[in-house]
């Protein structure tokens, strides 16, 4: 049965990476240094797609508008010809996923609310190519009660139409759940929804901050 508190949120929302994962800029730096390419010239082929398409190439193919490899062909597009021999013909994720690892921590709060009666879902802006690999960080199915992928959605986050449709499926008001994330923007455009949100600085931060928001205890128990 879900919680209803007026005064505490009954539902959990997280966000995948740089939540349930290590931050992507350690997911960045891992990429750099295996490849060889250095985060400067990705940075710069990032922002000459994202002049070229006029939307970022990340964000296309957040929502599936391009494919992993049509996103490949855009950044090989701005990078120094050796990246060719590094990124052409291979999968994109398949290097991302080098640098990516499971926030232990972040799981095991997970578990601790959901042990408590609450609901979690996971909300997050995700690459459908990359199905099989971020669902293996995860255990997924264990976890979450609903799972709202951008890549399936068309939208993403901070779009509000994605917080829309993840409220639909909770079957649940707005000021019912809190999002976990880690970046600004989204949490923003979540609180003008009605959402209650934490924004994700460290580990540390986030678990004593959603446990305060829920109401719960250090032990897991309610307060």
């Amino acid at each position: 049965m879900e919680l209803t508190r007026p005064d505490r949120p009954g539902v959990l929302v997280c966000d995948y990476g740089g939540v349930l994962t290590n931050p992507l800029a350690e997911t960045y730096a891992v990429f750099a240094r295996s490849t060889g390419i250095g985060l400067e010239p990705i940075a710069a082929a990032f922002a000459g797609a994202t002049a070229r398409y006029g939307i970022s190439p990340m964000a296309a193919l957040e929502v599936a508008d391009i494919t992993e490899a049509e996103f490949t062909d855009r950044m090989l597009a701005g990078l120094p010809p050796q990246a060719a021999e590094v990124l052409a013909g291979r999968p994109f994720g398949e290097l991302w996923f080098r640098g990516r690892r499971t926030n232990e921590e972040v799981l095991a709060l997970v578990r601790e609310v959901r042990a408590s009666g609450h609901r979690v879902a996971l909300l997050t802006n995700n690459v459908r190519e990359w199905g099989p690999r971020w669902r293996a960080t995860v255990p997924v199915d264990e976890l979450f009660d609903v799972v709202v992928d951008s890549s399936e959605e068309g939208v993403r986050k901070p779009d509000p139409e994605i917080y829309r449709r993840l409220l639909a499926r909770l079957r649940t008001p707005a000021e019912n759940c809190l999002l976990l994330d880690d970046t600004e923007e989204n949490t923003v455009a979540a609180e003008r929804l009605g959402l209650r949100a934490v924004l994700f600085k460290d580990p540390a931060q986030a678990i004593a901050d959603v446990r305060d928001a829920l109401g719960l205890t250090a032990t897991g128990g309610t307060r």
